[in-house]
């Protein structure tokens, strides 16, 4: 089986025959389509249902997925267990009632596997039924009452699994390791492969979608051990670890979604340090990238955490696979990450444990409810600041425009903090904590998370040691574009006056071209390491994080600021109107903290270093860079080199987080004509990874677009 890289480059081969053909027939939806025939449970015909309360109706759908969605034996698999129900693809619980589901499920969080590789099942049960005990007779104990019975369904399910193994020897080991995981804890790398797979496909389906955070943290200590005693080998260990990757393809179904397949959110994590400041990069490390770059799968974006204490070899290793493209490998700058969150005030052991929500976004894992709340930044230059652009106030100078625009600022987040404060029963207090009014059930993930079982307090009713809304800006690349396009023509060289100006960007320009073609070429915007332009953007981030960290209490949620657009970008430009800096009404424009398309005229260096002149330690969940390079930029071993410089610059400016993207555009042209050439292309799109012919025709030109050099 071959597995090409559009960009040139020859993968190479490690993996055994066998490994590579499940991995072809699972990138090619053998395994998707059939996830796709078989939807839901039903609960059509269960008596008294029509009576349960919520959390009895999600117990019981919980106890029917486990009992009857199909069980699927992938040939020649070394690890089992699937997510084999068609609605838990697309963000539900998946059981209907009368033709219709009852529940949405959960996303953007990373679950606590260490716990599971440590404990087992058999741990957060006896930790359930004390529980139980503590919060009988109190309105918790139907919380507590949950738990257990999802963990009733888990041992259902894995039964399933074991009677479906059992006589089949070519599956020995398999039933053997589900014999002891993950009910009990792991005791071998295999072991601990296999235990981390059956919690995450239960998890996953019943229709949640949790990252799986820092892999070879949780799997590295095993691996060790078993080497150093003789238990296992390196190929071996890889062709274990591969199946993972491959089953984690199980949804692949090649439909075309819009925003494309593959954002399940289980996002990994790779290297950085530990609360002793030790690096923990092992051989599970090396093991993911071997597997990455051998098979080119993308349905585990993966981030490597750099930091002053990485091994060259590491940042080395990250880029050769990095130049095979498809968006797959990102890097978190993981000293600016942690001295970020201890001064927001996290403990810096719970900060050095740093992972994503299942996307990019940074928490804690296994210990934070976690969601973030986009808003276009550029819309309320437009909509409020400049009033539409009818009966602009007179602004006096810049300075005027620029407070009245961090006052509307600091109006619309305010609006998203009331927004979530109503999650909260009005006036109510236990214990000294706020009472969360009733939420939706969502127990299997909150047995996965620290402090729900313990608290009797699901996910999200307040169990999670961490409770997170996190505005997220958007469109900040085109808002400071904008005001400094206003900056220089309005007020440093008076070309125009801001109500003239106005009524042209009402008009989408009609009738005044030279004016636009000027405001969109005539200056240096963000992105090429202008310090005015980028000056802009800082104050921007500034003002913006002054006014998150005024918003909240340990009470009930915090609000860290994070910038992205997650490409919304193309959602909101219906919406935006003409911008001061040449653009018309309805243009797609900047994603992330990225400039806007077409500005950047000086490469990747100068888009990093505007990026870096913000205190981007303030955007304490996370502020996203795209890179776009062409594969000959990296190509040979001064290429290599130019991107190793590339990240270990990243890092030793200040950046946050970098998704770098590899990609010869015509390659994506031709894709879009010949999509049954291309069933495997990968692009980054924001969190995510999607498989290019799986975008709509808008995304998919939206992508080329900001591909475009």
């Amino acid at each position: 089986m071959t597995f090409y890289a559009t960009n040139g480059y020859t993968r190479p081969v490690r993996l055994c025959e066998d490994t590579r053909r499940f991995a072809y027939e699972s990138l090619h939806h053998r395994y998707g389509k059939e996830t796709l025939e078989t939807d839901a449970a039903v609960l059509d015909g269960e008596p008294g249902i029509e009576d349960m309360s919520d959390l009895e109706k999600y117990d019981l759908a919980i106890r029917r997925i486990a009992e009857n969605a199909p069980v699927r034996i992938c040939g020649n698999e070394k690890i089992s267990g699937a997510a084999t129900l068609g609605y838990a693809v697309w963000h539900r619980v998946p059981a209907t009632y009368k033709g219709t589901e009852l529940f949405w499920s959960i996303s953007h969080l990373t679950v606590d596997f260490g716990d599971v590789l440590k404990n087992g099942i058999n741990g957060i049960r006896k930790r359930a039924l004390e529980s139980l005990g503590r919060y009988r007779g109190t309105e918790r104990e139907a919380f507590a009452r949950s738990c257990i019975n999802c963990l009733d369904s888990f041992e259902i399910w894995r039964g399933r699994y074991l009677n479906a193994l059992r006589d089949r020897p070519e599956y020995r080991a398999n039933y053997e390791n589900l014999l002891r995981v993950p009910s009990g804890p792991a005791e071998s790398f295999y072991e601990a492969v296999q235990s981390l797979w059956f919690t995450f496909a239960f998890i996953r389906l019943c229709g949640n979608w949790p990252g799986i955070g820092r892999i070879d943290v949780l799997l590295g200590d095993y691996l060790e051990k078993d080497l150093r005693d003789g238990r296992i080998t390196l190929d071996g260990a890889r062709e274990i670890l591969a199946h993972f990757f491959i089953k984690g393809c199980e949804w692949i179904n090649g439909m075309v979604v819009g925003s494309g397949d593959a954002q399940h959110y289980q996002n990994l994590v790779l290297g950085g340090t530990d609360a002793e400041g030790r690096d923990v990069t092992n051989s599970v490390t090396y093991l993911v990238l071997d597997i990455i770059e051998e098979l080119g799968i993308s349905d585990f974006p993966t981030t490597v955490r750099i930091g002053r204490s990485t091994d060259e070899k590491l940042i080395r290793r990250t880029a050769e696979v990095m130049r095979y493209g498809g968006g797959t490998l990102a890097v978190y700058n993981e000293d600016l990450i942690i001295r970020s969150l201890t001064a927001y005030g996290y403990d810096r052991a719970e900060a050095c444990s740093f992972a994503n929500d299942g996307c990019w976004e940074v928490q804690i894992p296994g210990a934070t409810d976690f969601q973030y709340i986009p808003f276009d930044s550029l819309q309320i230059l437009q909509k409020k600041t400049l009033n539409s652009y009818e009966n602009v106030p007179d602004f006096p100078d810049f300075e005027s425009l620029f407070d009245r625009f961090a006052e509307d600022l600091k109006d619309s987040v305010g609006e998203i903090a009331a927004e979530c404060e109503e999650t909260f029963v009005p006036g109510r207090t236990v214990n000294g904590r706020r009472v969360w009014k009733s939420q939706m059930p969502c127990t299997v993930v909150s047995l996965f998370e620290r402090g729900c079982v313990e608290r009797g307090l699901s996910y999200l009713d307040g169990g999670p040691d961490y409770r997170i809304r996190s505005p997220h800006l958007g469109g900040l690349a085109d808002t400071a574009d904008s005001l400094l396009a206003i900056k220089k023509a309005v007020y440093d060289e008076k070309r125009i006056t801001l109500g003239e100006l106005a009524e042209i960007l009402k008009n989408d320009w009609e009738g005044h071209e030279d004016i636009r073609l000027l405001m969109k070429s005539g200056y240096e915007y963000y992105g090429n390491d202008n310090d005015e332009a980028d000056g802009i953007a800082a104050r921007i981030l500034e003002v913006f994080a002054d006014i998150c960290d005024s918003l909240g209490s340990a009470e009930g949620f915090r609000y860290p600021a994070g910038v992205s657009t997650f490409g919304r970008q193309l959602e909101w430009a219906s919406e935006r109107l003409a911008s001061p800096h040449g653009r018309r009404a309805g243009d797609v424009l900047a994603a992330n903290s990225s400039p806007s398309p077409g500005t950047d005229m000086k490469g990747a260096t100068a888009v990093i270093r505007s990026y870096c002149k913000a205190d981007l330690s303030r955007m304490v969940s996370g502020a996203a860079l795209d890179i776009r390079l062409l594969p000959s930029n990296v190509r040979g071993e001064e290429g290599l080199c130019g991107l190793c410089s590339l990240i270990r610059g990243f890092a030793e400016l200040g950046g946050f987080f970098m998704q770098p993207d590899i990609v010869d555009v015509s390659v994506l042209r031709d894709a879009q004509e010949h999509p049954e050439n291309y069933e495997t292309l990968s692009v980054r799109i924001s969190g995510w990874n999607a498989r290019f012919v799986t975008l709509d025709r808008k995304w998919q030109d939206m992508v080329i677009k900001q591909n475009e050099h």
